[in-house]
């Protein structure tokens, strides 16, 4: 039976180029994938145009990847985003730089960073398997056996797992790799989705669902404890919250709910204001528009449609003048509209996350090989590493940077 120096076990990103890598260093490398194509779950990132990074320097990235993001400096330093731009650039794809630093190609499809992929693995003779189940790795000797549920079995001197994680499941994302890596020793941490909506209790919000509330500040309240979070754009839907800066902070916010339970989140609708500015802006403007009615004043400050619902939230009558309001009333009307209150109680179902922020721990990688410390010859790459960054192409810098990291270190073996 035939060994093959790198069996690939995953291909999305990371996959394909721990697999390119590979045979660019003259390696004889296979790819096995359960779908019946490459990318699956690249073609729908960013609603299908595939922001495959980010323009941000290198400092930045790691902070994107939170307490642990220093584990990804020497991948980052071997295997930068101007290198993973080069690389789309050299084999013809033009990329063009939006908001914040996102990396889109010109032509606004997953398909084309998909179609660039093929091509190259096609040029260095990757071997591709499709429709390849993992159902068992086990390692003898120095021969790494993978077996599929179809048992068909494939012999590697080095297994690179690149098989994602649990989210967009129908995309092939089923958490075969963590069942597979726990079975050589490893530990998988807490699951935890990133990149979701998360449910909020009070109901009279989840009728004003497609409303966005831009560049609001939050916090979050546990405890007797209050903890800044970023502004951002905030959506309101029918079961809670989303939109991008939800999505960006979910994966923290879920952190905090693993150790407190139910959190407070608060909305600052005012943040350019201090509670003392808000305060006299609104003595002075209740005197000099005191005829106004207060539905009417709060059109120039709120979205129109969230103004009745806040009001009968608080028990203020927006047909009363400015005039009539007492000092009472006007203290709550200040307080909502710098700390209005909704309660987290969940998120939706794991496989709604854009990302999965589980993994094998980052305690049992090398973060100069991403080999296992734990089993030799066996490297990770992508999504199954735990921990996850923030939105603007960050995760799937890390999943091009750990497979060609992954693929260059298992060559060199």
């Amino acid at each position: 039976m035939e060994i093959f120096d790198i069996a690939v076990i995953g291909a999305g990103p990371a996959g394909c180029m721990a697999a390119i890598r590979g045979n660019q260093l003259g390696k004889k490398v296979i790819l096995l994938e359960r779908n019946n194509e490459i990318g699956r779950k690249l073609l729908i990132t960013a609603n299908g145009r595939c922001n495959l990074t980010n323009s941000a320097p290198p400092e930045f990235f790691l902070r994107m990847f939170g307490k642990r993001g220093s584990f990804y400096r020497e991948i980052f330093n071997k295997y930068s985003n101007q290198d993973l731009m080069d690389f789309f650039k050299k084999n013809g794809l033009q990329l063009k730089e939006e908001s914040n630093g996102r990396i889109f190609p010109v032509t606004d499809q997953a398909k084309s960073v998909v179609d660039v992929l093929k091509k190259v693995m096609d040029e260095t003779g990757v071997i591709i398997i499709y429709n390849y189940r993992l159902k068992h790795l086990q390692k003898d000797s120095n021969i790494f056996n993978i077996l599929s549920q179809q048992n068909n079995l494939i012999t590697a001197h080095n297994v690179i797992l690149a098989t994602g994680g649990t989210s967009y499941q129908f995309t092939g994302s089923s958490g075969d790799g963590f069942k597979v890596a726990e079975s050589l020793g490893h530990h998988i941490s807490t699951l935890n989705p990133g990149g979701i909506p998360l449910l909020t209790d009070e109901e009279w919000t989840h009728e004003l669902k497609g409303i966005t509330l831009d560049d609001v500040g939050l916090s979050i309240g546990y405890q007797g404890k209050i903890k800044s979070l970023a502004r951002g754009n905030l959506l309101l839907t029918h079961f809670g919250i989303s939109g991008p800066v939800i999505l960006d902070l979910s994966h923290d916010i879920l952190d905090m709910m693993n150790e407190y339970g139910d959190l407070n989140l608060h909305i600052d609708l005012k943040p350019d204001l201090s509670l003392e500015e808000l305060e006299k802006q609104l003595v002075d403007d209740f005197t000099e528009y005191r005829r106004k009615n207060l539905k009417n004043y709060l059109k120039n400050q709120l979205p129109h449609k969230i103004i009745i619902p806040i009001l009968k939230n608080i028990s203020l009558d927006p047909g009363k003048k400015l005039n009539q309001i007492t000092k009472k009333e006007r203290k709550i009307l200040q307080k909502t509209l710098k700390s209005l209150i909704l309660t987290i109680t969940g998120y939706l179902p794991p496989d709604r996350a854009m990302v999965t922020c589980t993994g094998v721990s980052k305690k049992e990688i090398n973060p100069k090989t991403t080999e296992s410390k734990l089993v030799n010859n066996l490297y990770f790459a992508g999504e199954i590493i735990a921990g996850c960054g923030r939105r603007g192409g960050y995760n799937l810098q890390q999943a091009f940077s750990t497979g060609y990291v992954a693929g260059e270190s298992a060559s060199h073996k």
